[in-house]
């Protein structure tokens, strides 16, 4: 089938037909990017500048008191 036809066969189908078929476009696009995401190496991501950024960081060196202090500020505020 090539586009042209599909999108005569688009036109043809009352509103909420239309709405039907976008709807599932969207549903695919959906599943399909989440499959892609899923199947991504792990060797890929190893390599993402991402992984690690924090490795160097003074402040990260116990990252339970940093996490702990972080709350307690944040949550002193919201009490003020």
């Amino acid at each position: 089938m090539d586009q042209e036809s599909l999108w005569n066969d688009f036109r043809a189908l009352p509103p909420n037909a239309r709405q039907q078929v976008a709807d599932f476009i969207a549903f695919l696009r959906t599943r399909y990017a989440a499959q892609s995401q899923s199947t991504t190496k792990g060797g890929d991501l190893k390599d993402n500048p991402f992984i690690g950024m924090w490795a160097n960081r003074a402040d990260m060196t116990d990252s339970t008191a940093w996490v702990r202090s972080l709350r307690a500020n944040e949550w002193q505020r919201d009490h003020e």
